[in-house]
């Protein structure tokens, strides 16, 4: 049988391995926080009621011991987790409601709200836009194997916004080829901190995994090709609302670019050295969705081009920093 290993299996299997044991020393930044916290914000994938399970069974130790869930960290602490062996696991279809853009028997489209995984991995198999699709769709593609059917590209756990997915191997396979070629329209829209000074650029900086924080993706001279376009939407007292246009698709591409040009993220957990969401009363993770999708649709070649509307928690934090002093 012939395989066809694409870049977003090799991404995910190099991400499983890495993932399986990390370790963190803490920092005088993170000094006083509490441990399944710290943990959660560093691993998007699992819940704190998770990290929490995983401190209980001594799979995370603070200086070689075990610790509490409450633990409060210390500068200094080094932290370690191991994942347990993956058990087998079943994909189960789960009645959780999609919001569908488009749908037809090639392709769907769909709205994917923050806080929601894209598909299972260690320790996080249920509730994730996997099990939505099983049980909505019946049929998908199966080229990314049992545990990403019909995945053709992802979007961040706390990035909302439109994905598409592919029902039968042909359509995954043209709609992979479009995304390797760099055809298909992908723009999102940003709330970063500061006030970027130009109104349209281009962010061409190769990324790769980070050499300390495994994490974490990083700007390296030996990355991949990367490229990333913005425009400035509308500058804030202290912020700027941005819109970005992917040319490429690497793993958290939108939030290393705009770290390394000094504009992280607001809410972004993983970058722009860590700074405390102040906001996050009103929104949980980095702000950015995923608000414009567009591809030719693998049967018929036609355009298809899908918008969607910023969600609430979005407006709400930009009308909240329009009245920054």
């Amino acid at each position: 049988m012939e395989q066809n290993h694409s870049e977003l299996d090799q991404e995910f299997d190099q991400e499983l391995e890495e993932r399986a044991s990390s370790s963190w020393t803490v920092g005088d930044e993170q000094a006083g926080e509490r441990i399944d916290k710290f943990i959660a914000e560093r691993m998007e994938e699992l819940s704190r009621t998770q990290v929490q399970d995983l401190i209980e069974s001594e799979s995370i130790l603070v200086n070689e011991k075990k610790s509490k869930a409450n633990y409060k960290l210390r500068a200094g602490d080094h932290i370690t987790l191991v994942m347990p062996e993956p058990e087998e696991v079943t994909l189960v279809a789960e009645d959780i409601p999609l919001d569908v853009y488009y749908e037809d028997s090639d392709v769907i489209v769909v709205n994917k709200p923050r806080g929601m995984v894209v598909h299972p991995a260690a320790g996080h198999y249920s509730g994730t836009l996997v099990n939505a699709l099983l049980y909505h769709c019946k049929d998908l593609s199966g080229i990314n194997g049992e545990i990403r059917p019909g995945i053709v590209h992802r979007i961040d756990k706390d990035t909302s916004g439109l994905l598409m997915a592919a029902k039968n191997d042909v359509a995954h396979r043209s709609l992979a080829h479009q995304l390797k070629e760099h055809t298909v329209t992908r723009r999102y829209i940003a709330v970063v901190f500061g006030v970027m000074e130009h109104d349209v650029g281009t962010i061409d900086a190769p990324i790769s995994r980070h050499t300390v924080h495994r994490q974490q993706m990083a700007v390296t001279k030996d990355g991949r090709e990367a490229i990333t376009h913005f425009q400035v939407i509308e500058r804030l007292p202290k912020h700027t609302v941005v819109e970005l246009k992917l040319e490429t698709g690497r793993t958290h591409q939108i939030r290393v670019h705009m770290d390394f040009i000094g504009h992280p993220l607001v809410g972004d957990p993983k970058y722009g050295n860590q700074r405390r969401n102040k906001f996050n009363h009103i929104i949980e993770g980095q702000a950015l969705h995923a608000q414009v999708l567009g591809f030719e649709h693998p049967r018929t070649g036609e355009y298809l081009e899908f918008s969607s509307d910023m969600p609430e928690e979005m407006v709400k934090l930009i009308d909240l920093l329009r009245q920054e002093a």
